[in-house]
């Protein structure tokens, strides 16, 4: 079984290492631009452009803000892994892309995608039939219901809530508590019950 390097040091990347760990996976370190020396008694092994040294590893992107998670995706041509916690419920029919991470008590839905480096936080929910797109992000305790389709990049705030069949477009940010109760056609932060755009987002 191959080494696993984490990309990122920080409190989203401590979180995946335990999760690794308590997987029996073998975590060699961290790589990250700002922290060194150790983190939870693993090595900073060096910076972020030194992930092609060791090519031998496999990564997980452990860095929860979306686009630099897409940066560093696109950037480096590495072995990507796939991490998904022993107490998250994965229906039989789900489908989860290579890089994501689907946390302690989460739960993806029959015939759900989850697209390419998407963290799925603590007891997330993405219920049947849901499509989650590259690069998102479901925080903790945040419910899709079922068919919801979140687009690229999407962030669900803790605790939020997307209505059935309910569509968010790339960009979408839904504040912590929000209920989105109609689809999102452009990139904004929406916040409230029911959810109303706060401010546009341009990207």
């Amino acid at each position: 079984m191959s080494e696993i390097v984490i990309l990122g040091a920080g409190g989203h990347a401590k979180v995946i290492a335990d999760i690794l760990l308590s997987c029996g996976h073998t975590v060699k370190g961290f790589l990250d631009d700002r922290v060194t020396g150790a983190v939870l008694g693993l090595p900073v092994l060096g910076i972020l452009e030194d992930a092609p040294r060791f090519s031998s590893c496999r990564f997980v992107i452990g860095i929860g803000d979306n686009a630099l998670r897409e940066n560093l995706a696109d950037r480096f041509d590495l072995p990507w892994h796939t991490v998904i916690h022993p107490t998250a419920v994965v229906c039989r029919e789900a489908v989860i892309g290579e890089g994501s991470v689907i946390m302690a008590q989460a739960v993806i839905g029959p015939s759900s995608r989850v697209g390419r480096h998407v963290i799925v936080n603590t007891a997330a929910v993405a219920e049947h039939d849901c499509i989650v797109e590259d690069f998102a992000h479901l925080s903790p305790r945040a419910v899709l219901c079922g068919g919801v389709r979140a687009g690229r990049r999407v962030h669900i705030g803790a605790g939020a809530v997307v209505l059935p069949g309910i569509r968010l477009c790339a960009d979408t940010v839904a504040g912590a508590g929000a209920a989105v109760t109609a689809n999102v056609d452009s990139p904004g932060v929406m916040v409230g019950v029911p959810a109303r755009m706060l401010r546009r987002r341009h990207v």
